[in-house]
């Protein structure tokens, strides 16, 4: 049955509804989401969504990369990957359905290649941290022009390769995605023909040769991260043209006060909540979203580590200590906005919340 859709496009004041989920590796679900009132995706290929969870105990605010891209605007995708600890991915894993909406805040961040333009790219990622390469691949794909791409996955094994098959059938259609796997052993009783071992130097040096002229987009765990960065320094790679997605740490921290002013534990502060009309008595050391939660309001949050930009507010009145990691842009905080998970206050403070 068609539903009607509208031409304009769909913004964080109206849920998402889960309109399909897709099993892609072990405890990996591919969640697809439409606008409940037909209206389009429009982001940039690369970007994150924050999605506010059900959980038991309250709403569990999670960060997701996009998975699909903007040049498929119907529909907007998130392949999450639950680990061990897993609290939120784990409820969407057991128990988000078709026809069930949910909260959301973005998109937002800028990992992506539209913000760094290349005619030749190359993007290392592992487990799922191959989600923001997918989209911008896709992107690259359906641009109807012949990219230049080496795409790098590594995993585990190749039955714990994410997406594996989307990104084959790409680089199936076209010569200008060339795909490398690399994992640490083979799955039981199935050959594997591709490269084994932990990604390096000599690994990189192979797959692609003329990796000094590539801008290079990286996303996975921070060990791996690390891993890839020294690779690229010690082999001489201008890491202006460097760029990586991380919510465990990132590379650039920008302050909202000079560096000679640092919160003092001993000095008291006020946080004043004006929307709520409640005032939180605190240390300097204290953020405004621990300050918040310690007088049981609610301020959204993600990744608390100023990545995400979920728990950004609007400060009214008073200074903070702000160290984010990209969670924020410039504007915004010209604006007065803050992130409540990264500032701490000096003093008085009155944000609005």
């Amino acid at each position: 049955m068609s539903r009607s859709r509208s031409l304009s496009f769909w913004t964080d004041v109206e849920p998402l509804e889960c309109v399909s989920r897709l099993p892609e590796a072990p405890n990996v679900v591919t969640f697809s989401f439409r606008s409940p009132s037909g209206a389009l995706f429009n982001h940039e290929p690369g970007q994150f969504i924050t999605l506010e969870l059900p959980v038991p105990g309250g709403p569990l605010h999670r960060t997701y990369t996009i998975s699909s891209s903007p040049s498929r605007p119907v529909s907007l995708t998130v392949t999450v990957k639950a680990q061990p600890d897993s609290i939120g991915t784990r409820w969407m894993i057991d128990n988000l359905e078709k026809g069930m909406r949910l909260k959301a805040i973005g998109p937002a961040g800028r990992f992506s290649i539209t913000e760094h333009p290349s005619e030749k790219y190359l993007f290392i990622s592992a487990g799922s941290g191959i989600t923001p390469m997918v989209a911008m691949t896709t992107w690259l794909y359906d641009s109807g022009e012949e990219p230049d791409v080496v795409f790098i996955n590594c995993a585990r094994r190749p039955s714990e390769i994410i997406l594996r098959e989307r990104v084959e059938m790409m680089a199936s259609r076209i010569e200008g995605i060339d795909v490398k796997w690399v994992v640490e052993e083979a799955d039981r009783f199935r050959p594997w023909s591709g490269y084994r071992g932990t990604f390096n130097q000599i690994m990189l040096g192979l797959m692609a040769q003329d990796y000094l002229e590539r801008e290079v987009f990286c996303c996975g765990p921070e060990p791996f991260m690390q891993a890839v960065r020294e690779a690229l320094v010690a082999l001489g790679y201008d890491m202006s043209r460097y760029h990586q997605e991380s919510f465990s740490g990132a590379l650039e921290r920008a302050e909202a006060v000079p560096d000679d002013v640092v919160p003092d534990e001993q000095n008291r502060a006020e946080v004043v909540f004006s929307v709520s009309g409640v005032t939180a008595r605190c240390s300097e050391a204290d953020t405004v979203l621990a300050a918040a939660r310690a007088e049981g309001l609610v301020i959204p949050s993600g990744c608390t580590m100023g990545i995400c930009g979920t728990c950004k507010v609007l400060k009214t009145d008073g200074e903070v200590h702000m160290v984010h990691n990209g969670g924020i842009t410039d504007e915004d905080i010209e604006e007065g906005y803050i992130l409540a998970c990264c500032s701490r206050p000096l003093g008085r403070v009155t944000v609005e919340a």
